[in-house]
This record gives structure tokens, sequence and C-alpha cells, in this order.
């Protein structure tokens, strides 16, 4: 079955950083494109970041500057290193798949809770 554990949220101060992690199992990982989503409340899903099985990424223009997406295929794992946090970062963050034509296809986690507050 598959599985999409995120972890590493947090409170942290506006201009604070943060790394999320996405365990990924169930899937051959390797072959995937995959992304980084947030839901504030009362928001859509969105789109911040996707990095295909080569390693190419793009960026949400929100998040272009402060956000790198990265991923380890020997530990089906899926990162997200966020600087320079604003409080309009404050969201539940998601990995699921990320190319343009299979995007979100899993069922998704439970996702992080990122807060920036002072």
């Amino acid at each position: 079955q598959v599985q999409l554990v995120e972890s590493g949220g947090g409170l942290v101060q506006p201009g604070g950083s943060l790394r999320l992690s996405c365990a990924a199992s169930g899937y051959i990982f390797s072959l995937y494109a995959m992304g980084w989503y947030r839901q504030a409340p009362g928001k859509q899903r969105e789109l911040v970041a996707t990095i295909t099985s080569a390693g190419r990424t793009n960026v949400a223009d929100s998040v272009k500057g402060r956000f790198t997406i990265s991923r380890d295929n020997a530990k089906n794992t899926v990162y997200l290193q966020m600087n320079n946090l604003k409080p309009e970062d404050t969201a539940v963050y998601y990995c699921n798949t990320g190319s343009s034509t299979a995007k979100g296809l899993l069922d998704w986690g439970q996702g992080t809770q990122v807060t920036v507050s002072s």
C-alpha cells in the first residue's frame, strides 16, 4: 500500500528555516516526479515545488528564492528546505506526485504543520 509520511514541520519565527521530509513507500519512488503542496485554512491546496526523477526542479513564484526541493532516491525521500519563512507560508504541507501529467495521484498523507509567527 502506498504511504506518504511528512515530517519536519513546527513553529518558527519569521525569517527562520525548516526542512521538511517526505518518506514514501509502496511504489517505485525513483520513477516519479514528486512535489510539495500546501494548504492554508480556507484556501485551496497549492503546488509549491516539484522535482523530476532526474532532479530537475521548479518552484512557485510565491516561494522562489526561498524554498529548495531535493530528493534521495536511495531513501525514497523528498525534502523541502524552507528559508526566510514568512507568515503567509503558514499551512499544512503535503507531498505527492508532481509532474505535469501525474499530479497528486496518490492518497494524501496527514501532512505536516508549518506555522510562522512571532
